[in-house]
Formats: C-alpha cells, structure tokens, sequence
C-alpha cells in the first residue's frame, strides 16, 4: 500500500511523526504537510498566489499552503503515483462535532475523498501531547482494520479521536455520530497601542450537547471514536417538504 500522510500543525509537528510511523507499518509512507501552522483553515484552497513545495528529506515535501493545498499538489505533481489512501493528523486538539466544518485536518482526509481516495482524519482530543506518542502502536493496530479498502465506503472519510490519556489506559473503540458544541464569548474586541479597535477569534468556553453515542461522549469516556463522514450535505429528510413549499419566481 502506498500511503500519504498529512496534517495541518505543520510538517515537524510529533503528531505527523506517530501517525506516518503507524502507517509504515501498512506500507510505504510519503508526508507532504504545511510548511508551518495551518489550523481552522478548513477547506480553504490558495487561489491567487502560486504554491511552492520544498523537499525536506527523501519522502517528505512542505507546501507553503493550506492542508487542502498538500493534498492537491501532493496528488498532482509530488508523489510518484496515485496513493492508495490519504492519513491526514494525528491533530494537535479535538475535532468533534461542528469541529470538523473548520478542522484543516479534516478537510486534507475529504479532500482526498473527493478524488476518489480513501481517507481517515486522526485528532488527539487533548490540548498537550503528553500521551500522544503512545499512540503510535494502537494506531498500527486499529488503521488496518479501518481501511480494508475492499469494503471502505465510497464518498465517506472516517473521523477518529484519541482520548487525552495514555492509550493503554484506552477502554476500546466506539463507532459515533457527531456530538453538538457552541464557543461562548470566543470573539474578543479591544483596541492596540495606537488605540485602533481589533478582533481576535478564539479562547473562550465550549458548551457541548453530547448524549450517548456522539463522539464527545465516547472520548469524554476514554474511548477511540471513529465518525464516518459523508460528503453529501443535503438533508434528504427535508427534501419534501421544502418541495412543498411550491417556489417559484
């Protein structure tokens, strides 16, 4: 299997370096990644300025874009063949509920899906990397079993979380739907030095709505959850009644 790893924490973050080293363990491994920090910029692609990629090392490459971006130049020109499936972490940090419409990391996985590639996101659902190293085996053992790419689903990425505890205290996997989360007071207004007015997006509290069977849940219990991902958007439960509406112009 030839595989290629991404993430949006940059190409030097530890996580990249767990994640590439479980898949070695499936094949052969190249990492093309942001050459620095590209968190939160969801599927953000670079339009008006070329893209440059450097090659660090026999293997891996940086881009000077978003993790969308690594995966379309990776794909398009730097790799020496199709990749047979796209690992894109392990993140820095939590995507679980609303998390994954802005996750970097999980938009190079459904970047990936969209061409036609099996892909899976992998986050690590604590704000330290204390345990995250430990890792790299449970994922050598779990990343098999995910992508049998004899029965993976078409148009569908899988989403997984780490709990923020060493993975041998993990309690086993559970499969999950997305979980409810809202940031409170997370946009700060004040004003610089020259007394100019700015905004800063971030910090504040999250609220989550997670009953039983979401991912937070299943992380909040010490569990691996593992989110299949569709690509189609649309509310197929409402396509009915919206038609009821009679519109017209």
């Amino acid at each position: 299997m030839f595989i290629l790893c991404t993430n949006d924490d940059g190409y030097l973050a530890p996580g990249l370096g767990v994640l590439a080293e479980a898949a070695r363990t499936m094949g052969s491994v190249h990492v093309v990644a942001p050459d620095r920090e590209q968190s939160a910029q969801s599927h953000a692609l670079t339009m008006h300025f070329p893209l440059r990629a450097r090659e660090v090392r026999e293997g891996v490459h940086h881009v000077d874009g978003t993790p969308t971006d690594c995966v379309a130049v990776a794909i398009g020109a730097l790799l020496p063949k199709r990749p047979d499936l796209v690992l894109s972490g392990v993140n820095h940090g939590p995507n679980m509920g609303e998390d994954v419409l802005y996750s970097g990391t999980v938009a190079a996985a459904m970047e990936a899906t969209i061409l036609g590639i099996p892909s899976v996101a992998v986050s690590y659902a604590g704000r330290d990397a204390a345990h995250m190293e430990s890792y790299g085996p449970l994922l050598a053992r779990l990343l098999p079993q995910l992508v049998d790419l004899g029965r993976f689903p078409p148009e569908t990425l899988l989403n997984i979380n780490l709990p923020p505890i060493d993975a041998g205290e993990v309690k086993g996997v559970e499969v999950t739907r997305l979980a409810r989360r809202v940031y409170l007071d997370s946009l700060t207004r004040a004003k610089d030095p020259n007394g100019r007015e700015y905004f800063w997006i971030g910090g504040g509290e999250v609220e989550w709505s997670a009953p039983e069977g979401t991912d937070f849940y299943a992380v909040n219990r010490g569990y691996v959850s593992v989110t299949p991902l569709h690509l189609d958007l649309t509310n197929h439960a409402l396509l009915q009644d919206v038609a009821a509406w009679k519109l017209h112009l």
